[in-house]
């Protein structure tokens, strides 16, 4: 093999026959169901097997490329139109015989497909009809025919290997043995044997994750006798007492959850998960307060200083009644404060400390830390929060997120934890009302927003910095002759890397100009009469701090931001908040930011402005007209959404998940998750008879995990 293709092959992740076996096919065209120009039917999916006519490169307006191929058969003509792929007129030429996969139009007078798959047939290849052809995902130097002969070779060298799934485990779910699982993925013979195929690796691929997490876990306390936490001492009790709210039912779950690993003879690996405003962090407070109660120390971490010092806000009151001794340490903190901060951290003298990344810094040293919590933890890398951790010997970890995931998906990506759900908000939560407005109509969202301005209440304007430098383009399609969309790129939900911001990462190198405009232009326009305030992510600590104050104490009306706002932010006065450009975001996004709203006893309003006319954009939007539940909204974005975006390196560990939709594998990640706990329980170390297999062969597949996996 050409330095080039193995090169081009690397590119595509392929550098073993490992690699070669688990590169699945992306889609399978059914060559036993070939049509004809005349027979397809328009909207439906079809294959036309044909001749090129003729073919073109256009440019019908500046940047914008596509291919128009004249395709017959027996039958008739059809046109083949393909944007932004100009290489295929190095790779297709008239006289060409290929078969073309994909939805049959009808406009401007002929039978036509938009970017379909296209796959150019050799006289006697392997792709003649009558065969289920592979679709695997190819590039440029290696085609999609290269990549299945290829497939096809390292399969037969993986022939006779061991299967390393028990054979109790196959006969139970009446799984296919490895070997028939990876010859059938990549060439069934009819459709049931790629989905009896699918169904084996995904559970495999699940097995593996699971075990793997949980035996990760495993390593923080292995050499360290666990703490076990004092769970009903004075100072938890007298948090109770001072608490001014009767926790939920939910809430009281949780709190019970959370208390109960803490007791038990073993290093607690925690998450609560619980939609925006439903008191997640009223629950951490009894960790910290068992913690107390024990004799030991406490670290809590917020990815933000605003969020930081609200700890400080909503349970410092609470802890002082407790006898809790507790600081805050920002970046932002003065250097005699922090000398002070840390001179009582070492000495045992502070009970709790709170703060952000600050907390990392090696003379951050405290005498006994035995609880750790993380806030918003997907914000932090692996290593950072593998940092905190190292703070203490073995300390109990909890881990909060108020970004709504379904089980399945929770158990796929934290596996390794303990799980407790807080899906109903406190009923003194008015909530909100939502709209999605094109951006003719944003005069409504300003008429409401002055309408609650006048009656002393506050609004937010959340702007998403897509300015000429933040700006994403949409990718263009994969290289190769054989490689097509299925869409068209100029239909704005023709891929959902348009919806870009999920976080405030996802702003890095964006325009500040953009919001700096936007604000200046409602300062002296639309809100002419109040002050406009203005808070992004580029700003420093002080200034955000300053920014945020300003807003709580009123001296600000309006507040234009980023998704700074999007975490923790609690100032029960706003009342409006009016999202620019919100067909850019994630439903999960959106939910988090609307949720500073409508978080007092009167009903809050949200508008959601757009200037997308595509159908799907409206109706993705129109979701968080219907329903304020973060944890449906999660399930219907994932509806949506392709495969390989649901379980992406955003996600950290779910990209060795190949074959898994969580919407629809839900059943098999339960099974698979209970199924790791079992093996584990029974052999710890993977090393027994029945079991060693098994280890040997996740030890090989983690065997990068820490760049798999990394943060």
């Amino acid at each position: 093999m050409s330095p080039s293709r193995a090169k081009a092959l690397e590119g595509l992740g392929i550098r073993s026959v490992r690699d070669l076996v688990t590169h699945y096919p992306r889609r399978y065209i059914d060559m036993s169901q070939v049509q004809t120009v005349a027979q397809a039917s328009i909207g439906q999916m079809c294959t036309i097997v044909g001749s090129i006519h003729g073919i073109d490169l256009k440019t019908p307006r500046p940047r914008l490329s596509l291919v128009e191929i004249a395709l017959v058969d027996s039958s008739g003509l059809m046109m083949v139109t393909c944007f932004r792929q100009p290489w295929l007129m190095g790779t297709l030429a008239a006289g060409m015989r290929v078969a073309v996969s994909g939805k049959l139009e009808f406009n401007y007078g002929f039978k036509r497909m938009v970017n379909p798959f296209i796959e150019a047939l050799e006289e006697g290849s392997d792709a003649d009809l009558g065969l289920i052809v592979p679709v695997h995902p190819a590039c440029k130097k290696v085609s999609t025919a290269l990549m299945r002969r290829l497939v096809g070779n390292a399969l037969e060298l993986c022939r006779g290997t061991y299967d390393p799934l028990p054979l109790d485990l196959r006969r139970r779910y009446r799984l296919v043995s490895r070997q028939t699982a990876l010859a059938n993925i990549h060439f069934p013979q009819d459709p049931a044997q790629a989905q009896a195929a699918r169904r084996r690796l995904a559970y495999e691929e699940l097995l593996f994750l699971e075990l793997y997490l949980m035996t990760g876990a495993g390593l923080r306390s292995r050499e360290v006798a666990p703490r076990v936490h004092e769970v009903s001492g004075p100072r938890l009790h007298r948090l109770a007492e001072a608490l001014p709210f009767a926790l939920t039912d939910e809430q009281a779950r949780a709190r019970e959850d959370l208390l109960g690993v803490m007791a038990a003879p073993a290093t607690a690996n925690h998450l609560v998960l619980g939609d925006v405003g439903t008191g997640k962090t009223a629950v951490a407070a009894f960790g910290l307060a068992a913690c107390a109660d024990t004799g030991t120390q406490a670290l809590m971490m917020a990815p933000t200083e605003i969020l930081a010092r609200q700890y400080a806000e909503k349970l410092g009151g609470l802890f002082d009644a407790a006898g809790i001794a507790w600081a805050v340490l920002t970046g932002a903190t003065g250097a005699e404060e922090r000398a002070a901060i840390l001179g009582q951290a070492a000495s045992g003298a502070l009970d709790v400390l709170f703060g952000t990344h600050a907390l990392l810094e090696d003379d951050v040293v405290l005498r006994d830390c035995s609880f750790v919590i993380i806030d918003e933890q997907h914000r932090f890398g692996v290593g950072q929060r593998a940092k905190l951790l190292a703070k203490g010997a073995a300390p109990d970890a909890l881990y909060l997120t108020a970004t709504p995931i379904p089980r399945s998906l929770a158990l796929a990506l934290y596996g390794d934890l303990s799980l407790s759900y807080i899906k109903a908000r406190p009923l003194n939560a008015a909530g909100n009302v939502t709209r999605v407005l094109p951006k003719t109509l944003r005069g409504t969202a300003y008429d409401a927003a002055l309408q609650a301005l006048e009656k002393g209440r506050q609004v937010y304007v959340v702007c998403p910095l897509v300015g000429a430098a933040g700006e994403k383009a949409l990718p263009e399609a994969g290289e190769g002759a054989a490689v097509g969309t299925g869409q068209d790129p100029e239909d704005e939900s023709y891929t959902w890397a348009a919806i870009s911001i999920e976080a405030e990462s996802d702003l890095e190198g964006a325009d500040v100009k953009a919001a700096r405009k936007e604000a200046e232009f409602l300062q002296n326009t639309v809100f002419a009469h109040y002050q406009v305030d203005l808070l992004h992510g580029k700003m420093s600590g002080a200034e955000k701090q300053e920014a945020m104050q300003r807003f709580r104490d009123g001296a600000s009306q309006v507040l234009v931001a980023t998704t700074v706002i999007e975490v923790g932010i609690d100032v029960a006065n706003a009342a409006v908040m009016i999202i620019e450009d919100a067909d850019r975001f994630g439903l999960a996004q959106l939910h988090q930011l609307r949720g500073r709203v409508g978080r007092g006893k009167e009903q809050g309003e949200v508008f959601l402005v757009s200037g997308s006319k595509a159908p799907a954009v409206l109706e993705r939007l129109s979701a968080m007209e219907r329903t304020e539940d973060g944890f449906e909204l999660a399930s219907f974005d994932l509806s949506l959404r392709r495969e390989g975006d649901i379980l992406g390196n955003r996600q950290h560990g779910a990209s060795v998940l190949k074959l898994v939709n969580v919407v629809r594998d839900a059943k098999i990640i339960e099974a698979a998750h209970a199924d790791a706990q079992a093996i584990l329980a029974a052999d710890p170390s993977l090393e027994s008879e029945a079991y060693r297999l098994l280890g040997r062969e996740m030890r090989l597949i983690f065997k990068d995990a820490h760049k798999v996996l990394g943060g």
